[in-house]
């Protein structure tokens, strides 16, 4: 029977439980958990070594403000521990592998378009830099720094010259503001767009619903039904949805939408009813604007600027739309994914709010900002 450890360690819960955590921690150096759980089984009673728990000191880093670090001063602690042992792999090597991740691909004569764990692992091994390493090692040396060349994320630079003079007017209507005034009770803001090739697939066997240990299974295989294009409508401010699917896109789909919005109330005696549109063909350029005064004398055609979709908030409704109503896609016909598409929106608008929009006009002049110094920084 192993003896009481004559050392009373007195953890208090708060270190304990920060203990605990460290050493349960799969992503903690490994020496840290090992310390840690020394430290446990010492408070337990087991025992350690023969020099006195004062070698043992919990210091709180009061600056930093971070968790407690775990310190081992005795010499027989850190003989207990391999503190003082050179590390497994230079630092050197860390930097290079680090140097490596940050790469692309092409650039190290590899076909590829992204780097793996694996692809890192092997480039390293073959051109020398170590005799073996694996992969785990690897990943903990790149998520100290986060990096994660196996991710990537898409991104564009405005294209339109009058990107900011377009883009403000959007971002006051979100506001209710226009032209520096409020919007009163009376005046609207409708976000517009047009959802197209939504397909009706028909599986070759029957979708199976959700069971003990199974998730939903959809068949692999369809039939093609045919699609729709999904015209929808958002009121920015009352959170109502308006929609309708057509065979195709164009101009008279487009006025059909706007129609069945501005022929019913309180739109139709609004003063002012604000269509935030992108620049589709389909309500593209000044004709469209003269297109819908026309027609509706109290809309305003306003156009978000060129790749500016998430200026767009009817694209927040067709996002909850794919992941709710088109995902996974196993529609019977052509009617079956209307009657689905329509019933939504009624769904939807029972628990539905405006969209919490925290874009504003500074934010849109710091974003500006950021781009142009990226554009004029010299390049590496």
């Amino acid at each position: 029977m192993p003896r009481k450890s004559p050392y009373d360690m007195n953890l208090s819960s708060d270190e304990r439980l920060s203990l605990e955590s460290m050493a349960r921690r799969y992503t903690s150096p490994y020496c840290d958990v090992i310390r840690a759980k020394i430290v446990l089984l010492a408070d337990e009673g087991f025992p350690t070594t023969s020099s006195p728990p004062s070698s043992i000191r919990l210091a709180r880093s009061s600056a930093s403000g971070a968790s407690d670090l775990l310190f081992l001063d005795s010499p027989a602690w850190r003989l207990t521990l391999g503190a003082g042992v050179k590390p497994a792999f230079p630092p050197s090597l860390v930097v290079q592998v680090k140097a490596l991740a940050c790469e692309l691909p092409h650039r190290l004569g590899l076909p590829l378009s992204r780097l793996s764990i694996e692809e890192i692992r092997r480039h390293v091994v073959s051109h020398g830099l170590v005799a073996e390493i694996s992969g785990a090692t690897i990943w903990r040396w790149l998520s100290t720094d986060a990096l994660r060349p196996w991710q990537h994320r898409s991104w564009i630079f405005p294209r339109d010259p009058n990107f900011a003079a377009k883009a403000g007017p959007v971002l006051d209507l979100y506001e209710r503001i226009w032209e520096g005034a409020p919007l009163d009770e009376n005046d609207f803001v409708i976000s517009a767009d047009e959802k197209t090739s939504i397909q009706a697939r028909r599986r070759k066997h029957p979708t199976l619903p959700p069971a003990p240990n199974h998730s939903i299974r959809v068949e692999h295989e369809y039939f093609r039904e045919g699609a729709w294009t999904y015209l929808a409508a958002w009121d920015v401010h009352r959170a109502k949805v308006f929609g309708r699917c057509e065979v195709k896109n164009g101009m008279a789909p487009v006025e059909r939408l706007v129609s069945e919005v501005m022929n019913q109330e309180p739109y139709k005696s609004a003063r002012r009813v604000f269509w935030i549109m992108d620049n589709c063909s389909a309500h593209r350029g000044q004709k469209a604007v003269d297109r819908f005064r026309a027609k509706w004398p109290n809309a305003i055609l306003i156009h978000t600027p060129v790749h500016a979709s998430w200026l767009n908030q009817i694209e927040i409704y067709f996002s909850i739309v794919q992941r709710k109503v088109l995902t996974p896609n196993d529609f019977s016909s052509l009617a079956e994914l209307e009657q689905r598409l329509l019933a939504f929106q009624g769904h939807y608008e029972r628990t539905a709010s405006p969209f919490k929009w925290t874009f504003t006009r500074r934010d849109l002049h710091n974003l500006l900002a950021k781009i142009a110094a990226k554009r004029l920084a010299p390049a590496a």
